[in-house]
C-alpha cells in the first residue's frame, strides 16, 4: 500500500547523518569509486552538488546518488538520501539502482560488438535470424523488411509498446517468451526508416534478435561482453544474495503516496523489458562504462562502431538526434552532449558526456518525481564542467 506523504517526515539531523556517510564513503573508497568531500572541484561540481542536497532533501522521498568523471575516473561521488528510507540505509556510491532505459546502451554494444565480429551487419534484415518479426501487425503495404540498423535507433516504425495485457510482468526467466507474445499485439506507427519513433518493444525485439543471431543468451552476451571486461562487478540484471544488500529500495512515488510494491515485484521479474530496461548499476560501474563509450580506456567494440553509436541515425532535419541507444544533443555553439535517461517503477536515472573531453556525468534515483530534472541537470553539468576546464585551460 501507499504511504503518506505525512510519514515521510525526516528530521535535519537524520539528513545531516546521511551526508556525513555519504562523504565518508566519497573519502574512504578506492579509486576510482570517490574523493574526499573535502576537495576543492570548482564551481560548476559545487552547484551541481547543492542542487542535488536540496532537491533531495525537499522530495523526501529516497536517494540521488550521483558522480562526476573524466575519462572512466571519478572526480567526484556522493550519495544524497536514503538507499531505504525505513531502515535508514544512506545511499552511497556503491547503492545499486535500475538504470531503466540507460540499459539500451548495453544492447547497442552488444549490437556493435556482433557487427564487429561480422555475425550480422547493421543493415541486414532482422527477419533473416529471427523470422518472427514478421508476424508484427498492421504492416505498412510496400515496406520493407526491418533492420537491426532501425530497430537500433528507433525508425522501425513501431509502437512505443506491445498490447500484450502482463507484458511488462513475470519472470525475468521468461521474458524471451513475453517478447515472443507480444509481437502480434505490436503494431506499426510508420512505414520503417521514415522517422523516429521511440519505442521499448522495438529494443525487446532487437535484444532477442541479436541472441537468436550469436547463437548466445541474450543476459550472457552483455555479462561477457560488458560487465567483465570493464570491471563492473556490481552490475547486473539479477540481484543475487551477495549483491542485496547494496540495493536501493524502489519507490514509485506519486500525488497519492508512495508505492513500493510495484518496484519490489519487478526486482524478480518485469516481462519483456530486459534488453530496454534490465540492467543494475552503481556510479562507480558506470564510470567505468562512460569511459568505454567516450573512448577513454578499455575498449569493448571497434572504434568506429563506437562512433556509429554517438552519431545521428534519425532522418529528422537539425543536429540533434539518437545513434544507437544514445541520444544526441548538439544546440549549436554549446558541447555536444551524449545522453539518455531512464525510468522504470521506483527508479529514474540519467547519463551524459562529451565525447571530446569525456567528461560524464551519472545520476541514480530510487525514486520517480523529484524536483531535479535528471538529464537535464546531467547535460547542463557535463557542459558547466567543460565550459570550467577549458576557461582553466585544461582539456
Amino acid at each position: 500500500m501507499p504511504t503518506s506523504w505525512s510519514s515521510r517526515r525526516t528530521s535535519l539531523r537524520a539528513i545531516a547523518v546521511s551526508l556525513l556517510w555519504a562523504t565518508s564513503m566519497c573519502a574512504c573508497t578506492s579509486a576510482p569509486t570517490a574523493v574526499a568531500q573535502t576537495t576543492a572541484h570548482g564551481a560548476a561540481i559545487d552547484a551541481f552538488r547543492h542542487r542535488l542536497e536540496a532537491d533531495v532533501a525537499a522530495d523526501n522521498v529516497g536517494s540521488i546518488t550521483a558522480a562526476v568523471v573524466i575519462g572512466d575516473s571519478i572526480v567526484w561521488a556522493e550519495g544524497f538520501g536514503s538507499a531505504d528510507y525505513d531502515k535508514h540505509i544512506p545511499a552511497g556510491p556503491n547503492t545499486i539502482y535500475r538504470l531503466g532505459s540507460v540499459s539500451k546502451s548495453f544492447t547497442a554494444i552488444v549490437l556493435a560488438q556482433l557487427v564487429d565480429r561480422k555475425v550480422i551487419a547493421l543493415d541486414d534484415p532482422v527477419e533473416k535470424y529471427f523470422p518472427e518479426i514478421r508476424g508484427l501487425a498492421n504492416p505498412r503495404p510496400g515496406a520493407k523488411p526491418i533492420t537491426f540498423r532501425q530497430l537500433a535507433s528507433h525508425t522501425a516504425g513501431i509502437e512505443r509498446e506491445p498490447e500484450l495485457p502482463g507484458a511488462a510482468s513475470g519472470p525475468i526467466a521468461q521474458w524471451e517468451s513475453k517478447v515472443l507474445a507480444s509481437i502480434p499485439t505490436t503494431s506499426f506507427d510508420a512505414m520503417p526508416g521514415s522517422r523516429y519513433s521511440y519505442s521499448n518493444i522495438g529494443y525487446g525485439i532487437l535484444g532477442l534478435a541479436l541472441s537468436r543471431a550469436a547463437h548466445v543468451p541474450f543476459m550472457q552476451l552483455v555479462a561477457d561482453g560488458i560487465f567483465t571486461p570493464l570491471g563492473m562487478t556490481s552490475s547486473t540484471f539479477i540481484i543475487t544474495d551477495p549483491l542485496r544488500p547494496a540495493l536501493s529500495v524502489g519507490y514509485n512515488n506519486s500525488a497519492d503516496g508512495i508505492d513500493v510494491s510495484v518496484p519490489a515485484a519487478e526486482q524478480a521479474g518485469r516481462g519483456y523489458k530486459v534488453p530496454n530496461g534490465g540492467v543494475y548499476s552503481t556510479v562507480t560501474d558506470m564510470a567505468r562504462y562512460l569511459g568505454a563509450l567516450s573512448g577513454a580506456k578499455r575498449p569493448v567494440m571497434s572504434d568506429s562502431m563506437r562512433v556509429a553509436m554517438m552519431t545521428k541515425q534519425t532522418p529528422e532535419a537539425g543536429p540533434d538526434g539518437y545513434g544507437f541507444g544514445l541520444m544526441i544533443s548538439a544546440p549549436p555553439g554549446q558541447v555536444r552532449t551524449i545522453h539518455h535517461g531512464g525510468s522504470v517503477a521506483g527508479y529514474t536515472c540519467a547519463i551524459a558526456f562529451d565525447p571530446e573531453s569525456k567528461v560524464g556525468v551519472i545520476l541514480l534515483r530510487n525514486y520517480n518525481g523529484g524536483h531535479t530534472p535528471l538529464d537535464a541537470i546531467a547535460v547542463q553539468t557535463v557542459r558547466a564542467f567543460v565550459a570550467e576546464r577549458k576557461a582553466a585551460g585544461l582539456r
